[in-house]
Parts: structure tokens; sequence; C-alpha cells
């Protein structure tokens, strides 16, 4: 992957290149921001002189819950007018994602979507284009809303030596901790530098994102990219693959703590943080909150399934894969997923940040 960009920053609406694939894990991390956007909208301005409410959706995808973020918008906004007793605005929904996603699918689903509205006139429309690069007009947008991937990276850090793996683990060296922290860094205030040109003055963002729950770059979320990175060890040690296609490849993935985030909105200045709330939620949605998984066999091949979704696609093009590899691939993950859930199960730690635009 060295020296190649990849751009993979698409929720889980459908499971295509999420971190978490599950459309009810995804509904439920889209609940739990649901109060943090609800308050953001509340301050965006005096809707009774907004005649257009203009909205965009980053990284949108093309499943299940693409739009069921922007009825949640529109159920708010209904609400607050009906408490000032004011004409509601209309709403322009801007969805993006990359080129290549299903915008069709999207498409096809919005008649029954406006059918669906109560007293409300909304304009969709798909933006393709990467979030990393300039996509709507100067000061056009009241609301920028992600959810589920920002903690996708423009690219992966180039060129590292990382002790056959494929992410930050404790056998990390240092100077890998540093390449993904910069490479963060760098991506995350080109965001907010070009999000603060396309945002009104007093506009507001709510981004949702996996993230740390300490200054510990050694998370939870880590365990689990550990254990892909076992499974593809197993496959070299059987010859299926070469040691030197392992070495080369990084995944295009961080997790910040809240006071990274904190301090790098702080350093770029176009922004001022309103709320950062953290919340976690299972590795198995379907799990409860004890420790010990009750299946740990059945939730170690749920979890291996959802992830095959995100990653399938970036280990076939590195590695090359035939359908019978990226089979037995993921037979391993979930086998090494199982042996890791009997002993304890494991966490998404999520971030929630409400900003106003300067």
């Amino acid at each position: 992957m060295a020296g190649k960009k990849i751009l993979l920053h698409m929720n889980a609406g459908n499971g295509e290149c999420s971190y978490a694939s599950s459309s009810t894990l995804q509904r439920k991390i889209i609940q739990e921001a649901i109060p943090v956007l609800e308050d953001a909208i509340k301050k965006t301005g005096d809707f009774p002189k907004k005649s257009c409410f203009n909205m965009a959706d980053l990284g949108c995808s093309s499943g299940p819950n693409t739009l069921f973020t922007i009825s949640n918008i529109i159920k708010i906004v209904q609400v607050l007018c009906d408490e000032k007793r004011c004409k509601m605005p209309e709403f322009q929904v801007h969805l993006n994602d990359l080129p290549d996603n299903d915008f069709n699918t999207i498409f096809k689903s919005i008649p029954s979507f406006y059918r669906n509205l109560k007293e409300a006139n909304c304009f969709v429309s798909g933006v393709p284009g990467s979030f990393y690069e300039r996509l709507f007009p100067s000061k056009s947008l009241h609301l920028v809303h992600s959810s589920y991937s920002l903690h996708w990276l423009s690219q992966a850090p180039e060129n590292m030596e990382n002790n056959n793996n494929i992410y930050i683990t404790r056998t990390s060296p240092p100077h890998v901790v540093e390449a993904y922290t910069n490479q963060f860094d760098k991506d995350f205030s080109r965001f907010l530098q070009l999000r603060s040109e396309e945002t009104v003055s007093g506009g507001r963002m709510v981004l949702t994102f996996m993230g740390s729950s300490i200054p510990d770059p050694y998370g939870s979320h880590y365990a689990l990219l550990e254990l892909l990175s076992n499974s593809l060890i197993d496959l070299i040690h059987e010859g299926l693959i070469e040691q030197a296609k392992l070495d080369s490849f990084s995944l295009p993935f961080y997790a910040p703590s809240k006071d990274e985030v904190e301090k790098i909105v702080e350093m770029e200045g176009s922004f001022v943080v309103d709320t950062i709330n953290f919340f976690k939620v299972k590795w198995d949605e379907r799990d409860n909150d004890d420790d010990i998984c009750f299946d740990a066999y059945s939730s170690g091949k749920h979890i291996a399934r959802n992830s095959r979704a995100v990653f399938e696609q970036m280990l076939v093009s590195h590695f090359q894969f035939g359908d019978s590899i990226v089979d037995y691939l993921f037979e391993r993950y979930a086998y090494h997923l199982t042996c890791n859930l009997l002993v304890q199960k494991g966490n998404y730690f999520n971030i929630v940040i409400s900003l106003t635009k300067k």
C-alpha cells in the first residue's frame, strides 16, 4: 500500500467500506449522536429567517441508514418550528461519498423518502468526491454531518516497518504511532479548513467517528486489527501469501483520542468545540453488557463477517487473493476472534463532536 492513496471514508449504511459494517450497529451509533445533533440544530440560527436549510452528509454510503439521519434532522427542525410557530424552511440535502459509491441505489429510494415526509419540502442531490477536497460553494452550508467516516485517512502512512502488523499494536515501533498521528493531524486539519470555507458563519458540524478512550494508541479496536494481522500471519506460515506483501500493507485508518481532536480543532482555528462526547458499543452489537460472550463462536463469525465487508476490497487489491484464500483468511479471523471473546468482549470506542464555525 506504500505510495498509494486510498480514500475510504464511506459509512456503514450497507456495510461497504466502513469499520463497523452492521447496519444495526450503525443505527445504534447514529442514535447515540442524536442528542448532540439536536442541540446543534437548535443553535444553527433563527429558523423563521431561513427560507432554505442547506446541509451536507459526508460519507453517506448507500444503504438503509443513508437517509435515516436526514429524516431525523428534518423531524428536529419540524419540532422547533412548531414550538416557535414559524414556517418550515425548505431543505437542500447534499449526499456525499466517493465517486464509486452506489448513488443509483440512493436515488431509487428518494421517491419513498419524499412520500414519508410531512409538511416538508426537501431536495436531495448526490455529490461525488473526497471530503479531503472542496465539495461545495463558499459559505453555502448551515449544517455538516458525518457519521463513521473521519477515522478513514486520505492515505496510509508510507514506508513503515511494523513487525508484521497492519496497524498500531503494542509491538509497533514508536515511529509507526507517530506516522499515524501525523497523518490524522494533517487530514483532519485539512478537513476543518475546507469545511470552514463552505460553511456559513455560525454554521454547525456534527461528526461521529471511532476514537480512543484515553490518549493511548493501543485501544480495543487496535486489538481487533491485531487479530486480523495474526490471521494474515497464519497465511504466511501456510505459504499462501508472501511476507513482503504483509510488510508493505498498512490500513488507512486512525482512531484519535478526545484530547487529540480538541487540540487539532484549536490549532486549525476555524471552529469552536461546543460538545464532545465519548461512547462505546460492543464489537458484536447483539451482545448484552456482560463481560464474557454467551456464544463466542457465533460472535466471532458475526464480527468476522462484518469486518469482511469492510476490508475485503482492500485486502484483495493488495494481496491479490483468490476467493478461496479470502474465505480461509476470514475463517482464521473468526477463530482468533472467538479465542479473544472467550476471555473478554471488545468495544468500539466513539467520539461525537459538535463544532461551530467562527
